[in-house]
């Protein structure tokens, strides 16, 4: 008898019968608030009925039809879709499967288009676990630990984690900005440097939003230097942070840019995407797969993008986060564990800190199962497993914001202390 492998960690008990909306409904007869939408994917809610058409309907048509020996519809169409909506100059995509697929794929480009061998990446950054994207994760050693020697020209920058500091954002700015410039004299010559990638909000490493100034002075550094930007926007895109894509927050704009997860709504679907000036200096051949640019995959795609922008989906974000935002700034004030709230739309992180100020990954973890009593499902983050991440889909309402705080406050006073007092900034110096 078969079973599932023993390294696989479940988040929760719950087997789901059938999703719906922001609801998972379990084989054990509970309804399920669902504030983990499968890591950020499930972006239009679970089975939106036009995603669900749209995909049965390609099913019918054709499955599997492999991009580079015959062409379909529903990519073309994709590819036109997200040309509407992908910053000005990113003319030219290629598709592949998932986010670590998409993430070697450009930093492929990024080799070959400047003849330079190494990739600046920041701390705490999560770009998959594949041997080289776990390579360029910093989010934790358990992605990257135990299958040395692993691939070679990567290099690792400060990023400002104004917390964890005990600093200011200014203060952490400038001082990532520095060992960046410090990096750049020490480590790896901007000569040698083909790219700088991160993300537009730290996801697995602890739900951090990049201060705009930062992405501002990378895009500075890159143009001066020769240096290409990538944004891996795996986890920030698609509206999740009340922007169409994270690094709207700012001015600054991508060489190359990485998305999957929220693109298909649940669809395996990933792509990068830059000018057809950079990806022409690709080595031929060098890009393809047997399943990238799938056309149930693709076709569900256009239909996600189709309700983001008819529904107002990036703006219900943005309300919809702005609400989640301030309930859990009222929380806080009640729970000293609660060191930082933090986030942008609907991608919020609780950190939770000991007195002494050190990460406390055990309530943490306590609280997350509480949750799942409290028929809430979310999920825990961090370098230190000391974050608990809320990620509700972009069709969440108003009420159902409401009952994720009423069950994720019910679940902290199951676990842990409540205080009338405000709760002081204890940052894990």
């Amino acid at each position: 008898m078969a079973s599932l492998s023993p390294l696989l960690k479940q988040a929760t008990p719950v087997v789901v019968d059938h999703a719906s909306g922001s609801w998972i409904y379990g084989t054990d007869g509970r309804e399920y608030l669902d504030f983990t939408t499968g890591i950020g994917v499930t972006s239009t809610g679970h089975c939106h009925p036009k995603v669900v058409e749209a995909a049965r309907e390609q099913v019918g048509k054709v499955i599997h039809a492999q991009y580079t020996t015959v062409m379909h519809p529903p990519l073309l169409e994709f590819t036109e879709r997200l040309g509407e909506v992908l910053p000005a100059g990113l003319d030219s995509l290629f598709f592949a499967n998932s986010g670590s697929e998409a993430v070697e794929a450009g930093i492929r480009l990024a080799r070959m288009a400047t003849g330079r061998p190494n990739i600046v990446v920041f701390q705490g950054g999560f770009h998959g676990r594949t041997v080289a994207a776990a390579s360029l994760t910093t989010a934790g050693t358990k992605f990257s630990a135990g299958f040395s020697p692993l691939m070679a020209g990567v290099h690792m920058s400060v990023f400002p984690y104004a917390y964890r500091y005990g600093w200011d954002m200014d203060t952490a700015v400038d001082f990532a900005l520095q060992e960046l410039d410090y990096l750049l004299m020490t480590r790896t010559a901007p000569q040698d440097t083909a790219a700088f990638l991160i993300e537009p909000a730290l996801g697995d490493g602890g739900y951090i939003p990049t201060p705009p100034r930062f992405l501002e002075g990378l895009r500075e550094r890159a143009d001066r230097r020769g240096i290409l930007l990538i944004f891996d926007e795996v986890q920030a895109g698609v509206g999740r942070t009340g922007k169409y894509w994270g690094h709207q927050h700012s001015i600054a704009s991508p060489d190359i840019q990485i998305m999957a997860k929220g693109i298909a709504s649940g669809f395996p679907i990933s792509a990068i995407a830059a000018s057809t000036e950079l990806m022409s200096q690709g080595w031929p051949g060098s890009q393809g797969g047997t399943y990238g640019g799938n056309a149930v995959s693709a076709a569900a795609g256009v239909a996600t993008l189709r309700v983001v922008e008819e529904e107002g989906l990036v703006e219900n974000s943005r309300v919809r986060g702005e609400q989640l935002r301030a309930g859990l700034e009222e929380i806080k004030t009640r729970y000293p564990v609660i060191g930082d709230v933090r986030g942008l739309g609907l991608m919020q992180g609780i950190e939770f800190t000991a007195e002494d100020g050190s990460p406390d990954a055990a309530t943490a973890a306590a609280v997350q199962q509480a949750t799942v009593d409290q028929d809430l499902l979310t999920l825990t983050c961090g370098p230190a497993g000391n974050v608990v991440r809320l990620i509700p889909a972009l069709v969440v309402t108003e009420r159902e914001i409401e009952q994720g705080l009423e069950r994720f406050d019910a679940a902290l006073a199951a676990v842990t202390s409540p205080s009338g007092s405000t709760t002081e900034d204890r940052g894990s110096r």
